[in-house]
């Protein structure tokens, strides 16, 4: 079979499958298993197999179930709530306050978690039941709470972070401290638009128009202190190169069930909640980077990556153009697949272009991923549009097309200065981490 009928054969067959509602990994594998039999017969299962089992054997893997349960054992106490009290009692006198503190929860609720649905429908759930009540307007609080949600997969301990690092070779601390760098500036720019549009039209915002006395924040942040420190903790020894990431994981994993248990929240329950949660996420992460895995062993075994790259590289495109032409193809591919599918897809692809080019490649996975989270609020399908639903069943989806729509352009607009100015991402990464 040639490498263009392979292309069109196994990338139809998956989205056809994905179109009729079948998961993403069971696509994926299912592709995989149905070209190799075609291709080469039920010998060629045992490449495609030997693959899948030399992609368990990865040690990046297995943070990946540390930070899901530090995420969810976090989520699942009382710490998000007594986070979201802190946000906003230092937040809620300005015009837009609450939007303002709601954002920088979803980014702490972001670092915790390393999960989009986490972050956004636990954000919702807390904070837009205080924004009703003080006279905010819906659609201009769940616009916000979809973009700042959209973090979960850049700030770091993120689980899209590693499996870029495990499919790349790139450093996880520098892509860790690349993506706090992208958050920080993507939440700015949100942060930003938020404060200037509730200060042009306190209507949509009001302010709380009541003091609360600083003895009371301090009393607010004590009950954070704790899971905030550990978090840091975590990454700065990533950062340090003091731990590996698994190890990190590990340590961090351990600290944040002490932390809980020290509030006196531990119980068989919650043990049960969080182990089952835990081991679901986890799962379903696995298996997709099984699926995607025996699906790239198919497809370059087929000749299909390196007709990929050599299309791209004899293309009569300047190298610039092409960089971009590769990001748009993310941005699009965000609406409908998952972030962790796509990169196990196209990243092979698409890693060693930007590398003959010339480009620094971690500049532009960095860039890949921030284009992955405009995916995610983007319309018609973006899944976080789908959440921001789930919280407001009342709001028709064209109202919340219409919530988003400002806060895709601001996020291209923050991605375009990545982009344009490289050395924010570059030089960022070597100053903080030399």
């Amino acid at each position: 079979m040639s490498p263009e009928l392979l292309t069109l054969g196994m990338f139809g067959a998956l989205l056809l499958l994905i179109m009729l509602g079948v998961s993403l990994s069971f696509a994926l594998g299912g592709v995989a298993v149905v070209f190799t039999l075609i291709l080469s017969g039920p010998i060629g299962l045992f490449p495609m197999i030997s693959a899948v089992f030399g992609s368990m054997w990865s040690i990046l893997l297995s943070a990946v179930p540390f930070f899901v349960f530090m995420g969810v054992a976090l989520a699942r106490s009382r710490i998000s709530e007594n986070l979201y009290q802190a946000f906003y009692l230092w937040s809620g006198r300005v015009n837009g306050g609450l939007l303002l503190g709601t954002s920088g929860f979803a980014a702490a609720l972001s670092a915790m978690t390393g999960s989009c649905a986490a972050s956004t429908l636990t954000t919702g759930k807390v904070g837009l039941p205080a924004m009703e009540q003080h006279g905010y307007d819906k659609l201009f609080a769940l616009g916000t709470i979809g973009a700042a949600g959209t973090l979960g997969i850049l700030i770091p301990p993120s689980i899209t972070l590693i499996v870029i690092g495990m499919t790349t070779g790139l450093s996880i601390g520098r892509l860790f401290m690349g993506g706090l760098i992208a958050g920080v500036l993507v939440l700015s720019v949100i942060m930003a638009y938020v404060a200037i549009r509730a200060w042009r039209q306190p209507a949509l915002a009001p302010s709380l128009g009541q003091a609360v006395p600083f003895t009371e924040k301090l009393l607010a942040l004590r009950s954070v202190v704790m899971p905030l420190v550990i978090i840091l903790s975590v990454l700065l020894t990533i950062f340090m190169g003091l731990a590996t990431p698994t190890e990190a994981a590990a340590v961090g994993a351990l600290a944040v069930f002490l932390a809980v248990a020290l509030r006196g929240e531990v119980s068989w329950r919650f043990i049960r909640e969080v182990s089952h949660e835990t081991a679901s996420t986890t799962g379903m992460v696995i298996w997709i980077v099984f699926g995607a895995t025996a699906f790239v062993s198919v497809y370059s075994a087929g000749g299909g990556i390196t007709f990929m790259r050599g299309v791209l590289l004899g293309a009569d495109i300047p190298p610039w153009m092409m960089i971009v032409l590769m990001q748009l193809i993310a941005l699009v591919l965000g609406m409908f697949l998952d972030p962790i599918g796509i990169i196990l897809l196209v990243l092979p692809i698409f890693f060693p272009v930007v590398v003959q080019l010339g480009f620094d490649p971690l500049w532009f996975c960095i860039i890949f991923q921030v284009n992955l989270c405009i995916g995610y609020i983007t319309p018609p399908f973006g899944y976080n549009i789908f959440y921001l639903k789930a919280l407001s069943p009342q709001t028709p989806i064209l109202g919340l097309y219409q919530a988003v729509l400002p806060f895709v352009f601001l996020m291209i607009s923050a991605g375009a200065i990545l982009l344009i100015f490289p050395s924010i991402l570059i030089e960022g990464t070597r100053y903080l981490m030399p």
